[in-house]
C-alpha cells in the first residue's frame, strides 16, 4: 500500500503569550528538518455544526506521510521544545490520513 500525505490539526487556547512565543520561535526550523509543512493557521475560526466547536487558535500542518509525522512528534528536539507550548496552551492536537491516490 503507498503511503498517503498525513495531516495535523491543532487546536490551541493559549494562556501565557509571551511563553508560546518561544515556541513558536523554534518550532518551524524544527518542522522543516522532519519534512512538515505549515499549512495555515486561524485565530478566528467559525463554528458552524455539532456540539463540541472547537475555540482559540487552529494550526493546520502536513507531512509527506504518517511516518515523517511520527519521527517529528517523537523526536527529542521538538519534545523539548513542545514543553514550552505545554506550559503556556491547552493544546488538542489530531492527525488525519490523506485521500490515496486515485487510478
Amino acid at each position: 500500500m503507498k503511503e498517503v500525505r498525513v495531516y495535523i490539526i491543532a487546536n490551541l487556547q493559549i494562556h501565557d503569550a509571551d511563553r508560546y512565543r518561544e515556541y513558536e520561535k523554534g518550532f518551524f526550523p524544527i518542522l522543516k528538518k522532519y519534512e512538515g509543512d505549515f499549512i495555515t493557521f486561524d485565530d478566528n475560526i467559525v463554528h458552524m455544526e455539532g456540539n463540541k466547536p472547537m475555540e482559540g487558535r487552529v494550526i493546520l500542518l502536513s507531512f509527506p506521510s504518517a511516518k515523517h509525522a511520527e519521527v517529528w512528534y517523537s523526536s527529542e528536539d521538538y519534545q523539548t521544545l513542545s514543553e514550552h507550548r505545554r506550559a503556556s496552551v491547552t493544546t488538542t492536537l489530531t492527525r488525519v490520513s490523506g485521500m490515496p491516490p486515485r487510478n
